[in-house]
């Protein structure tokens, strides 16, 4: 089947037309219709037209025991992070936890300067015009003990990890012990959590400082960050200019440099999506990979906790230190070891990188192009390109949609009627169509599910990463009359989740990584999506791209070590 793809044609939605439109959708007897009409637009209609033999992809409930999970050396991965070759040679350089480390055993700076300095940064850009609108949640005395304690283990040679004494950032998804876990909205997390989730105890646990919460798409059910209730995360490359989301935060933290990993979650395309257009990295790995234990449960057979790196080598240490099995999250306990071996090797050769012609050139031209130049210079490294074919590729989109908004409209269940009026319009937007799918699409959407899945597994039997543009273009204006109202406009949000829902209905590990900048010097993504818990491949890759890509300062950015400031 030749690569198709169905235009979306509804109309934008922002300020006073969202506001008439969302009652309009909420309620019968207009609600019925408009959805109907909506539902059909996004491809939801047609997709119930599609014949499907396959079952469903799961058994409820799971009656196999799981097999004793083996725990990887983790000092062995956090040294071979350690060995990812680094940047190119005269274009900007981002601080990594590696250099941060390496200045803390110089006595250049230490940990409690460091802490300082950014919290000496949050409390400036709160006065910025306009302000980047990154921490939502910060306990400055937490921050200063924390860095006190960091610097006590350095100086008596008891550094847990080269992320001792680091600043790190976690998505207001994510519960960090002290801070309520708000997932965006205004209402949510009433008690602050008791203990960090799994990922964030892992970082924890390795010596970090754990800067505080940061911004996020509200509920995580948009991909621009414009979130009304704490004001868009902007991006550091034109603070006029969206991050992307739904980890709209965690990108802009680690682009203005107030810390080189972040943790995030993706339940399509929320940590690919603000990395490439912030010009970062960001790993989403596979399914059951990184324990999901103590992140807000809002789409569960898609979401995938995973870090943003300054750095290929700060998303490798960062997912060094999360993987493994967790006996709070099941689906961890039967992945095989997690392992780094292959990212430090110095070139790719043996490396077969798979290309859909079609589908990698439905983008703007600048990325295309700028896609098309990293995988020449892929080549140039030894890998071999191969040009590849996967059915019914049109089909994600709307089976994606289905599944994610049916499990975030029944996630928030218990707070939609209560609480409506609480959430932004274009969240009340997307839950009443959420609400409006049946239960027949859902179980339909996951039989499709599995052939999909089945068409990517043969399209890898001969690859060892498919490759793509991370986004169809590059981030856009904020627009004024979506600050107050959220902003809907489904034409622009499928360019953005173009290329990254598959690996999301897949479960397949992906990364983006920059690949170069459009003409107004904004990042270009590109995307790979590997086999089942190959994520040191996906490493490997974005550690390549760095070593030919002359990286670009953003316009807002913090260095802890030279102290200079944009």
């Amino acid at each position: 089947m030749a690569y198709q793809r169905r235009p979306l044609s509804a109309p934008r939605a922002a300020g006073a037309f969202i506001r008439m439109l969302t009652p309009m959708v909420e309620h019968p007897p207009l609600g019925g219709l408009l959805s109907a009409q909506l539902i059909a637009q996004a491809g939801v209609k047609a997709l119930r037209r599609i014949p499907v033999s396959e079952p469903l992809p799961f058994d409820v409930p799971d009656l196999l025991p799981a097999p004793a999970p083996r725990r990887a050396d983790g000092d062995a991965l956090v040294a071979a992070a350690a060995r990812l070759p680094g940047a190119a040679p005269g274009g900007f350089a981002f601080e990594s936890a590696f250099a941060l480390q390496r200045a803390f055993a110089e006595g250049a700076t230490d940990p409690v300067r460091v802490g300082e300095q950014a919290l000496a940064w949050m409390e400036e850009d709160r006065f910025r015009k306009p302000p980047l609108g990154i921490f939502v949640s910060v306990r400055p005395e937490e921050v200063r003990s924390q860095a006190r304690e960091s610097l006590d283990r350095l100086r008596s040679g008891q550094a847990r990890s080269p992320l001792e004494g680091v600043p790190v950032a976690v998505k207001d998804e994510l519960d960090v012990r002290g801070h309520r876990t708000r997932v965006g909205t205004s209402f949510l997390g009433e008690t602050p959590a008791a203990e960090d989730a799994a990922a964030v105890a892992a970082l924890r646990r390795a010596g970090a400082v754990i800067l505080g919460k940061v911004n996020m798409h509200e509920i995580g059910i948009g991909v621009t960050g414009i979130n009304p209730h704490f004001g868009p995360a902007r991006n550091p490359y034109d603070p006029e200019r969206f991050t992307g989301g739904s980890s709209s935060g965690p990108a802009a933290a680690v682009a203005a440099g107030l810390c080189p990993i972040a943790v995030g979650a993706d339940g399509g395309g929320s940590i690919r999506i603000p990395a490439a257009l912030c010009g970062v990295v960001g790993l989403k790995p596979t399914l059951g990979r990184v324990s999901e234990h103590g992140a807000a449960p809002l789409c569960w057979s898609v979401g995938h906790v995973g870090p943003l790196g300054a750095t290929a080598a700060d998303a490798a240490l960062a997912y060094a230190l999360m993987a493994g099995p967790d006996e709070r999250d099941p689906r961890t306990l039967r992945q095989p070891e997690p392992s780094l071996e292959k990212c430090a090797r110095p070139d790719l050769r043996g490396v077969r990188l798979g290309v859909y012609p079609e589908w990698f050139e439905d983008a703007d031209p600048e990325i295309v192009a700028a896609c098309r130049g990293m995988l020449e210079r892929f080549r140039e490294l030894g890998a071999e390109v191969r040009n590849i074919e996967i059915p019914e590729l049109e089909r994600v989109r709307p089976v994606h949609l289905v599944i994610i908004v049916s499990e975030m409209a029944a996630s928030q269940l218990e707070h939609r009627w209560r609480h409506r009026r609480r959430y932004g319009h274009d969240t009340r937007l997307n839950l009443a169509l959420g609400h409006r799918l049946k239960a027949a699409d859902y179980v339909h959407a996951l039989r499709l599910r599995a052939r999909i899945c089945a068409h990517f597994a043969r399209a890898l039997d001969g690859v060892d990463a498919i490759v793509t543009p991370a986004t169809a273009c590059t981030a856009d204006r904020i627009r004024p009359d979506a600050l107050k109202t959220g902003d809907s406009n489904l034409p622009l949000l499928e360019r953005i989740m173009r290329f990254a829902q598959a690996a999301n209905l897949t479960g397949l590990p992906a990364i983006s990584f920059p690949a170069g900048y459009d003409g107004h010097g904004l990042p270009i993504g590109f995307q790979a999506m590997g086999r089942p818990f190959g994520e040191d491949l996906l490493l490997r890759l974005a550690s390549q791209a760095e070593r030919v890509l002359e990286r670009r300062a953003p316009v807002v950015h913090h260095a802890y070590l030279t102290g200079s400031r944009a």
